[in-house]
């Protein structure tokens, strides 16, 4: 294993510790960002271990979600159900009521010719 393959090692369990923030974990290691978004652009492997380090975030916050839920939490039911519930009709629409006529108003706009 080379350095630049120990780096990229470090770096993933930086971003694991770090629930996937990229400024605390190449901060960490010592790397620059550009660093890591050339790796990330330029090795497969490495960006579908990253993409792996972003699932395992969102698992995480998906469990505070759901502990929050069971804790009672109105706002974090609401939240769920917007979000996964919109096949079962939890979403949110917007009525628009127009009486009367409609206008529409064209405005035109030229710049002026004096100079300045």
């Amino acid at each position: 294993m080379d350095k630049k393959d120990i780096k990229k090692k470090k770096v993933l369990e930086a971003l694991e510790k770090s629930l996937g923030v990229v400024t605390t974990a190449v901060r960490s290691v010592g790397i620059a960002r550009s660093t890591f978004y050339k790796w990330l652009e330029e090795d497969k492997d490495f960006r579908k271990e990253v993409e792996d380090v972003q699932n395992i975030a969102l698992d995480f916050a998906e469990s505070q979600l759901h502990k929050q839920i069971r804790e009672g939490s109105t706002a974090a039911t609401i939240f769920l159900l917007k979000t996964k519930g919109k096949k079962r009709g939890y979403i949110e629409k917007t009525e628009l009521a127009i009486d009367g006529n409609v206008q529409s108003t064209l405005i035109e706009w030229e710049p002026s010719n004096r100079e300045e």
